[in-house]
């Protein structure tokens, strides 16, 4: 355990000392210790998956009171000890999938439970789910984190559709919402969206040096199925793609967070991979049909020949993948929706994209589907928002102190085990703050209105320093804690050769994207 010594004037401004370690004093201009809260301006839309565990309802979902412990049973009509957590799907019976990678043990009748499927997990760990209408899996099957393994259902005692769920450790029932949370998947009705597979994250991308394993990484959504009015598509068949214009689509596809179905989806679309690419009628050139005045601003060097040229297959096939990044393709199924109206603004148009990367083999968008607006004032926020009172400053950087040394592991969400951003959410949860699961999603949340940029040099301890890593220089990456400004130290989850420890974002204003925010003295959730 850190020491974090504090003083705090109640209404005159106070400097603070924070002993961080061995020979490490933080010196910093703190706010009074009493202040107005904030109302949180909350995000909307799924949330990611993340780490290994996810609840087990598909989608939005409802928790009932009738929880773990002592319960009036509606059949038997006698106090009885609930062993699980009743939920329901909404607006429906909701699809059930498994929390966590596993086998499953059982999948059958059992008694009272009716339907039920028990998936056993590593540690000892075991989860149940009961009264299901249907089963999808067998026994002896493995399974992975949002296999679907039924649908919620009423059989066996049961007065109405819902589900039952259950944890048992060694065999031992234990409570599953306590538990769940610890996991980092909190049982909260927020629907949840699975993360892409391993093979899915550019977390291994070749020529990205150190950055390679840097960030949060692992979190995705599924591309969107076309579901409005297409056109072109309907008369024009997708074409087998060349290999060496797939291979382009491929890396762009990498270097970006897309899967390389949705570049080809738009290639197909403008020229048929290359086989028209003669200037449009209004003035788009090249193998992914850009207009001149778009490409000088969103132009990328694809090749690696020091240039950005409109006429170049790769460079061409890049920048379409940089600016549908930079219109939100990563921000949830709507944000990719959202880019491709602003390629070519026609509905169809995105349609027509989507159906031709669906045949193609569709694949999931390294993103944060939280649909974490920036808001009115994106590069300020909200100047006027009170910051965060000492006692709460105090316990976020305990907390965080508190992991030194801890491993970094993609996707994870502790106790031992963190990524960039899972850190910096655990931490600002201590004092009851509910942050998104990402880098982006977090910056876009103070912009919303949660928190206020600060200029570098005007920076305190516990504001969050963002800059772009291995997603791209289009999207946000890596978010780091201040620790000390005078000395430019953070404590974060830098990388899986480094860990969670104390470095230095000296150097990082040289990223293409560097930003410091402060976060709000937002209201605790009751």
């Amino acid at each position: 355990m850190k020491a974090v010594a504090w003083a705090a004037g109640a209404l005159a401004v106070a400097i603070v000392a924070v002993m961080c370690g061995a020979g490490l004093l933080v010196t910093v201009i703190m706010a009074p210790a009493v202040q107005a809260e904030l109302e949180e301006v909350e995000c909307t839309g799924a949330i990611a998956a993340t780490g290994a565990w996810q609840p087990p309802i598909a989608g939005r979902y409802v928790v009932s009171d009738r929880g773990f412990g002592p319960r009036f049973h509606p059949i038997h009509l006698q106090w009885r000890n609930h062993a699980g957590q009743d939920m329901s799907g909404t607006p429906g019976p909701g699809t059930i999938v498994a929390v966590g990678d596993g086998k499953v043990t059982h999948a059958g009748v059992m008694g009272g439970y009716g339907n039920a499927v028990d998936v056993q997990h590593a540690d000892g760990v075991t989860s149940r789910y009961a009264h299901l209408a249907s089963i999808t899996v067998r026994t002896g099957q493995k399974v992975t984190a949002g296999t679907q393994l039924g649908i919620e259902g009423t059989t066996g005692q049961s007065t109405g559709v819902h589900l039952h769920f259950e944890i048992h450790v060694n065999g031992a029932p234990v409570d599953p919402k306590a538990w769940m949370a610890k996991q980092g998947a909190p049982l909260n009705g927020k629907e949840t969206l699975r993360r892409p597979d391993d093979g899915e994250t550019p977390a291994d991308a070749e020529g990205l040096g150190e950055e390679s394993d840097a960030g949060e990484g692992g979190l995705g959504f599924d591309l969107p199925k076309p579901t409005g009015q297409r056109q072109d598509s309907l008369h024009n068949p997708p074409t087998p793609i060349p290999p060496e214009i797939k291979k382009l689509y491929v890396q762009a596809g990498k270097k970006y967070g897309l899967p390389w179905t949705l570049l080809a989806g738009v290639g197909m679309s403008e020229t048929n991979h290359g086989r028209n690419t003669a200037v449009s009628s209004a003035g788009a050139q090249g193998h992914m049909q850009f207009m001149p005045a778009t490409f000088a601003t969103m132009g990328t060097d694809g090749d690696g020949d020091g240039r950005a040229d409109i006429h170049n297959t790769a460079d061409s096939i890049f920048s379409a993948a940089r600016y549908l990044v930079h219109e939100g393709a990563t921000r949830g199924p709507d944000g990719v929706v959202d880019a491709l109206f602003a390629y070519n603004r026609a509905k169809w148009y995105g349609q027509d994209v989507l159906f031709y990367a669906a045949a193609y083999g569709g694949g999931s968008v390294l993103g944060d589907p939280s649909d974490c607006d920036p808001g009115t004032g994106p590069e300020t926020g909200n100047p006027n928002v009170p910051p965060l009172t000492n006692p709460r400053l105090e316990k976020v950087l305990a907390f965080a102190l508190d992991q030194d040394g801890d491993q970094y592991v993609l996707g994870g969400n502790g106790p031992d085990q963190w990524d960039c951003s899972s850190l910096t959410m655990r931490a600002y949860s201590q004092v009851g703050i509910d942050m998104p699961r990402t880098a982006q999603a977090q910056r876009d949340w103070l912009a919303q209105g949660n928190g206020t940029r600060i200029q570098p040099g005007d920076e305190r301890p516990g504001d969050l320093v963002f800059w772009n890593s291995y997603l791209g220089p289009e999207r946000i990456g890596h978010v780091a804690m201040v620790l000390d400004p005078k000395t430019k130290t953070t404590i974060d989850a830098r990388s899986r050769a480094q860990g969670v420890g104390k470095f230095s974002y000296a150097t990082a204003h040289e990223k293409q994207i560097f930003e410091i925010w402060r976060v709000g003295n937002v209201k605790a959730k009751r």
